[in-house]
């Protein structure tokens, strides 16, 4: 595939992703990607530069494409638990390291294998945020004192992720167009034994690690342990797109968006060689506008240009 067959490739903001690319480039160790990530150090025109070492590649696995949105969401909390935080963000036992999977969700906050450890971060407010927290992967927790502190992935229970919106959608209680983040909180919210119940109906259970030294100002970390930017970095399936690699993206929907990014996190629900989630920022509005989102479209991975030939069959070369 050709440059000149991505949509709107020409009218994107190049620069903008060549520093996305930097951001991570320089932890690739394969000789096609440490060769490219060094030319990318000496300033070159950032169109030009994309163009020159690189040739888009469509992965297909038989996948519709779909395209989702996560963000950084931000939790009241304390470091000690009250009356008012009582809902604890855990570190990743031991037994849960060495072995998968684990313990079930149910399993985890039923029984008291977690009790009298000290394996808590913090404490927050509202189990339903905490369980969003937990999709999402990272987040801030906002203290008493006005101060923050910041939690990243650090793994899982190993058991795979269930989706209670498709659950929701499977009983009947909603369609899938009204299916989003804010919809599935409020019926929670508003059904408490039902949803408490919702909630174990996915097994899947994060654990998380602090990373506050991230400045403030830089996205949390991704699976590169680098930052993620905003609109520029997706979440993939490392089993397909190679983390670090430029993605152009090419997303339908109500808000078409073609933009050229860089996949520099993975998840638990993103699997596929057609599947990405995009990263909206942090806060509420970030939210809203992540939680929204469930589009088709295509996706093609920018890979080194010895790397794509490699990929050709021998009549196409």
């Amino acid at each position: 595939m050709e440059f000149d067959q991505l949509v709107g490739w020409a009218d994107d903001d190049h620069a903008a992703a060549l520093k996305t690319f930097l951001n991570t480039c320089r932890d690739l160790e394969d000789l096609d990607w440490t060769a490219v990530c060094r030319f990318a150090q000496t300033n070159p025109e950032p169109r030009q530069f994309f163009e020159l070492f690189f040739r888009p590649v469509l992965i297909d696995d038989g996948q519709d494409a779909l395209f989702t949105g996560y963000f950084e969401p931000e939790l009241d909390g304390d470091l000690y638990r009250s009356e008012r935080f009582r809902y604890p963000i855990y570190k990743m036992p031991n037994e849960a390291l060495a072995q998968s999977p684990w313990l079930t969700r149910r399993e985890i906050l039923d029984g008291d294998v977690m009790a009298g450890r000290g394996l808590e971060i913090a404490w927050v407010d509202d189990p339903v945020e905490l369980f969003f927290l937990q999709i999402q992967g990272s987040g801030r927790i906002r203290l008493p004192n006005g101060k923050y502190i910041r939690v990243g992935y650090r793994g899982a229970n190993g058991h795979p992720y269930k989706s209670i919106g498709v659950e929701l959608v499977r009983r009947g209680v909603y369609q899938p167009h009204q299916v989003s983040a804010q919809v599935i909180k409020n019926w929670v919210r508003r059904n408490p034994e039902d949803g408490r119940e919702l909630l174990y109906h996915n097994p899947s259970y994060v654990f998380f690690r602090e990373v506050s030294k991230v400045p403030a100002d830089q996205g949390p970390l991704g699976a590169m342990n680098r930052s993620v930017t905003t609109l520029r970095s997706i979440a993939v399936d490392p089993a397909y797109v190679r983390l670090g690699a430029p993605v152009w993206i090419e997303k339908e929907g109500e808000k078409p968006l073609h933009r050229l990014m860089i996949a520099q996190d993975t998840g638990s629900a993103i699997k596929g060689a057609q599947r990405a989630d995009i990263f909206f920022g942090t806060g509420d509005q970030a939210g809203l506008a992540a939680g929204k989102l469930r589009d088709p479209g295509r996706m093609m991975v920018l890979m080194p240009i010895q790397r794509a030939y490699a990929l050709l069959p021998e009549s196409a070369i």
